[in-house]
């Protein structure tokens, strides 16, 4: 008989040999994300004091910084093996965050100063989580991540509500020198994790399956899935040009959706927001009450983001597939804006940032973290880091942009929020289209990942040459 240990891991989708690797994704989840929660109320009060109606500059600066960075970041994992890749990565945003500790120390109350972190921490949230999310569609397969996924993602709103908690506990009797410098130790804390899961992809993982240990290489040659094993290897570099997720985008129709499904969520995201930073600046004047009220919420979010991943997101994912988890929440969003078009006021709008963060959190990013596992590892690390950093800073620019011209033009919020209601609804019927070309790529075994020029659309490789060229 199984332990009741072990049919609670049953009753969650995991299977016994991939406890430890589900344990270390959760742990890896929580670090990295309470690094990020417990600087971001600081974020919001730092954005509010560079002026709300500053805000918009804000995200053009994040997108622009995110842009630069993109040429970088290719040129990097093109080179590296990305076992290697990856902690770099991370560790150079230790040491920034290192660098900020010791400037908040001599510059407390700079202006400048909470700009650039506000910016800094915009474009280190995305690049970071998306790189996590890059490492597990990459050590997990399709199958198992449909089971695991979710419960991995509770590390992430375990972590994001420790942080706040964190937050709001330190940041008067230890200062936000300190805060930065604990943060900086969570997130070096993934590096060993992402290791060792680096090194269980090739026993239980994606790399499992395309192993085969009693191929003689004298005898037998190589095939087209192993030399696709062997290009996805994650000892090996993975090689294209500085802009090769941007090219593997544009040529790409599955991709192509993925990006204007992700614009159309950053857009439903930037409306909101801008409107929490509006109501949050006319109900509470105090700084202290304003990262105290941001912290509630964020803390609100992720005990409500845990309960859902762990007993509902991974039974839908599981009985209903992905296009449940990316149609959900934009149908939910959709109502939301309407909900504030009639009353336009802080208790609304909470309660609706509140349920979206949940559905996001829990529902769509699982879901659309799933997308990425039925393509090749250039397009799981160029084009979904691309998507996840450049294309979604993008939106956060022309949507804060147009939400600005809408209020000056209109002079009153309902207009905003029943246009977030007609683009959450185009939204969540691309959450369909994507999530149907998901599963029957998955129901093919791969199809998509070796076959590219099929019914979603080519997904081919950057590089002129190798196994993969001109696929």
């Amino acid at each position: 008989m199984p332990s009741a240990a072990a049919r609670r891991l049953g009753a969650l989708g995991i299977r016994p040999e991939e406890r430890q690797a589900v344990a270390a994704g959760f742990l890896f989840f929580f670090c990295l994300f309470a690094s990020y929660f417990m600087l971001r109320p600081v974020r919001e009060t730092m954005g509010i004091a560079g002026g709300v109606d500053n805000l918009q500059w804000l995200f053009t600066a994040t997108f622009v910084v995110m842009l630069a960075a993109i040429p970088l970041y290719g040129l990097c994992s093109a080179r590296l093996p990305r076992r290697h890749f990856v902690p770099l990565v991370y560790l150079f945003f230790v040491v920034n965050l290192a660098g900020f500790a010791w400037a908040t120390r001599v510059w407390p109350e700079a202006v400048w100063l909470a700009r650039v972190f506000y910016v800094w921490l915009s474009v280190f949230n995305l690049f970071v989580v998306s790189i996590a999310w890059s490492v597990m569609a990459d050590v997990f397969r399709a199958e198992q991540a449909r089971r695991v996924f979710p419960v991995m993602a509770a590390g992430a709103s375990v972590g994001g509500l420790t942080g706040p908690l964190l937050s709001a506990w330190l940041v008067a009797p230890l200062g936000l020198t300190v805060l930065m410098l604990l943060s900086a130790l969570l997130l070096a804390a993934t590096l060993p994790l992402a290791a060792w899961l680096f090194g269980w992809r090739g026993r239980g993982g994606a790399g499992a399956a395309e192993t085969d240990p009693g191929r003689d290489a004298a005898t037998d040659p190589p095939s087209p899935a192993r030399e696709r094993a062997a290009a996805d290897d994650p000892r090996q570099p993975i090689g294209g040009g500085l802009l090769a997720g941007l090219t593997l985008i544009a040529r790409s129709r599955y991709l192509l959706g993925i990006a204007l499904f992700v614009i159309l969520l950053s857009t439903a995201n930037t409306f909101l927001y801008f409107e929490q930073a509006r109501l949050v600046a006319e109900t509470f004047t105090d700084r202290a009450v304003q990262t105290r009220v941001f912290g509630l919420i964020d803390a609100i979010v992720q005990a409500g983001t845990i309960l859902v991943q762990l007993f509902f997101s991974g039974q839908v994912a599981r009985r209903y597939g992905v296009t449940v988890l990316l149609t959900a929440v934009p149908v939910a969003v959709a109502a939301g804006f309407v909900a504030l078009a009639i009353w336009p006021v802080f208790g609304v709008l909470a309660v609706v940032m509140v349920l979206r963060r949940i559905g996001e959190y829990a529902l769509v990013r699982p879901g659309r973290e799933m997308l990425f596992t039925v393509v090749d590892a250039e397009t799981k690390y160029k084009a979904k880091n691309a998507i996840d950093t450049t294309v979604y800073r993008a939106g956060d620019a022309v949507s804060a942009w147009v939400k600005t011209a809408i209020d000056a033009l209109a002079g009153h919020p309902a207009v905003v929020a029943l246009f977030g209601a007609l683009l959450a609804l185009f939204w969540g019927g691309l959450g369909l289209w994507l999530g149907r070309r998901h599963e029957g790529a998955d129901s093919r075994d791969g199809a998509l990942r070796r076959n590219p020029a099929g019914p979603m659309g080519a997904v081919p490789s950057a590089s002129s040459s190798g196994p993969d060229a001109g696929r």
